[in-house]
């Protein structure tokens, strides 16, 4: 598992920062790749965003946007949605619709990374941007590649990417 921290500039538009970037070039290289949260500057071939301004393919849900795609389907999934409960409250204020229980709660994040989940393919990968490692993890079928902490500096929160891969799976044969 690869380590790297790179201090940078705050943005908003996560895959702005020049080291996450940097990062998702590695490997947004090959597949379909979906975003269900995509904003405007996701390198995603599907791309989903609840701002209707956004310059997306779809203005739906993430978890409804996501239990449409197909099982398998995916090279790669970016996941880096509002990563507080306050960020989701204002994301659905600047658009004008209410925040409830279910949008504002951890299992927000958890139903939708178990919607996408299954959508990635054998040796696909999911990297997820957030104020926590979690990514995928283990119990979703992924292992680990990489960790990218990105300090901002002052009072703001670093931003950690994770790298995960969805492993071939093993034939079942004795050998």
């Amino acid at each position: 598992m690869k380590f790297n921290r790179v201090w940078a500039m705050p943005n908003k538009a996560t895959f702005t920062i020049k080291p996450i970037r940097e990062l998702i070039g590695r490997y947004v290289n090959g597949g379909v790749w979906a975003d269900p949260f995509a904003g405007w500057h996701s390198p995603a071939e599907l791309t989903n965003d609840l701002n209707p301004d956004a310059p997306t393919l779809d203005h739906q849900e993430a978890l409804q946007w996501s239990r449409t795609l197909k099982d398998g389907a995916l090279g790669g999934v970016l996941f880096d949605p509002p990563y507080s409960p306050r960020q989701v409250a204002e994301c659905y204020k600047q658009i004008g619709k209410a925040t409830t229980m279910q949008t504002t709660q951890a299992n927000f994040w958890t139903e939708v990374k178990d919607a996408l989940a299954p959508k990635v393919r054998e040796e696909g990968i999911a990297i997820c941007c957030g104020w926590t490692s979690q990514g995928f993890g283990k119990n979703r079928g992924f292992e680990l590649l990489e960790i990218l902490l990105v300090p901002h500096g002052g009072h703001h929160n670093d931003t950690i990417v994770t790298v995960e891969r969805r492993p071939r799976k093993r034939g079942g044969g004795a050998e």
